[in-house]
């Protein structure tokens, strides 16, 4: 009984974990598509703009008042390809948000995102339509720092929660069966122990005749 207990809860555990394919098989294969290629490619070269843009504004070849949205739209594309670590979810994650906001907000999201991050203007307006991409911004925080390990400070609360709770629900589980393994031990005498534990053979008649001359 315990032991199928305890398959049922890891089983359980492995269904509910998060699981990359299942996102992607919700995003109807998205990344399998020929389009998708072609994405990357131009998603990589953005990105690789934006990482030029970067670096010059960080050795002050240029100014931020010079930058045009093209340049801060390339710096919110490298720095968004950094945050996430992956240029083919990176493109994912851009064609999510041209679903959700339209090409052109796509482009402004990305404009105000280099400006937030660049330092140039940390409290640059994500566009009106792009109300669902505020909480990826809050995650990249307003002052120039992207995302932790491509999560964030927000991002990581849900992972974090999962494995407390994962945590807590197997100490609770090994409490429960080592508790009621004790429980079913106080319903018995000593007699039926000591008989049941000669049955088993962990003791032998001599030593069993012995403890029962003990406890009566």
């Amino acid at each position: 009984m315990k032991k199928a207990l305890l398959i049922t809860f890891l089983l359980l555990v492995l269904l509910l974990a998060p699981s990359p394919t299942f996102a992607q098989g919700m995003m109807g294969n998205w990344t399998s598509s020929p389009s998708s290629v072609t994405s990357d490619d131009h998603t990589a070269r953005e990105e690789l703009e934006g990482k030029e843009t970067w670096e010059k504004l960080q050795s002050k070849q240029i100014e931020c008042k010079n930058l045009t949205d093209e340049q801060y739209g390339a710096l919110g594309e490298y720095f968004m390809g950094q945050s996430i670590g992956d240029t083919q979810r990176h493109a994912l994650m851009n064609q999510m948000m041209t679903n959700m906001m339209g090409e052109e907000g796509e482009e402004q999201a990305h404009i105000a995102m280099g400006k937030r991050l660049s330092g140039c203007e940390p409290n640059a307006q994500v566009p009106s339509n792009g109300v669902g991409f505020m909480p990826m911004m809050w995650m990249m925080g307003g002052g120039g720092n992207p995302m932790m390990g491509g999560f964030g400070l927000l991002g990581w609360i849900p992972m974090l929660i999962f494995w407390a709770l994962l945590i807590l629900g197997v100490v609770a589980l090994f409490r429960y069966l080592g508790g009621s393994g004790r429980s079913g031990d106080k319903g018995r005498s000593p007699l039926d122990i000591l008989k049941e534990r000669y049955a088993k053979g962990e003791i032998d008649k001599k030593e069993f005749e012995q403890m029962k001359k003990d406890i009566t």
